[in-house]
């Protein structure tokens, strides 16, 4: 167990990719602080089963589509551990139903681009001296499949623009903190839809997925992996980079045909 002594903040954990990560994280020693909106059952049941592994949990009530939620979460991580040694800023709302950018009211942008860009980097600023001080830390943000491509996403405008945001600054934290040891990677999702979240490749590797080139459908297992090796101490050459999790599949062309 390589990561047994470090603590993780998961945002989003009480469900879906955020929870897979988080027990995934908790069965390689951290201690992991779980964060959820309104899902509190879910979020102590999360709780228990990271328990399990003989590390303890957190589960910590917070919305990070506004500036108030993200301050919350970092105060109680704070007032918990010190601060954290793995941040992973899974969470982010998503508008699946598709619509044009002048169709979106005000408050809807204003959580998007929170939710997606502004908390995050208020969260990452808050935990970072943590991670000076100890000369260590890694810092994973969650964009999309091709964010790094920066193409344009009709119908997803917002979130689309806040998420290639948060690959320009994800580059830029990189550089600055790698001096200190501290890596800031991106992930970008495929379609993972559903149940899959939080399903391992082992469930779903007989099932047949039409949209993907891999053939099978994704799963949390998929995405959980890519971050467990960025935090592994020997994976410190690797920051500032976007690491698309998709299976070859991509988001935006699948959906730009007929979206005029």
């Amino acid at each position: 167990m390589e990561l047994k002594g470090r603590t993780a903040l998961v945002t989003g954990s009480a469900k879906g990719l955020g929870k897979r990560t988080a027990l995934q994280l908790a069965e390689q020693g951290c201690d992991v602080i779980i964060n959820y909106v309104s899902s509190e059952q879910e979020a102590h049941e999360v709780k228990a089963r990271i328990e399990e592994f003989g590390v303890k949990a957190l589960a910590v009530q917070a919305d990070m589509t506004t500036f108030e939620g993200a301050h919350a979460l970092a105060d109680a991580a704070e007032s918990w551990s010190g601060g954290v040694d793995i941040l992973v800023n899974n969470a982010g709302p998503f508008i699946r139903k598709r619509r044009l950018f002048s169709e979106y009211d005000e408050a809807t942008i204003i959580s998007l681009m929170h939710g997606n860009l502004l908390s995050v980097m208020l969260l990452d600023h808050r935990l970072l001296p943590y991670m000076r001080e100890r000369g260590w830390g890694r810092i994973v943000h969650f964009g999309f499949g091709h964010a790094n491509e920066a193409r344009a996403w009709p119908h997803r405008a917002v979130y689309a623009a806040a998420k290639t945001g948060l690959v320009s600054f994800t580059k830029s934290l990189a550089v600055e903190e790698a001096p200190n040891g501290i890596t800031v990677n991106l992930i970008g999702p495929g379609d993972i839809r559903g149940a899959n979240k939080e399903k391992s490749i082992d469930e779903v590797e007989q099932e047949l997925d039409s949209e993907s080139p891999l053939g099978r459908p994704g799963t949390g297992e998929d995405v959980a992996r890519v971050i467990l090796f960025l935090c592994q101490n020997k994976s410190n050459f690797l920051t500032g980079n976007v690491i698309d999790v998709t299976g070859g599949f991509d988001p935006i062309r699948a959906n730009i045909k007929g979206a005029f």
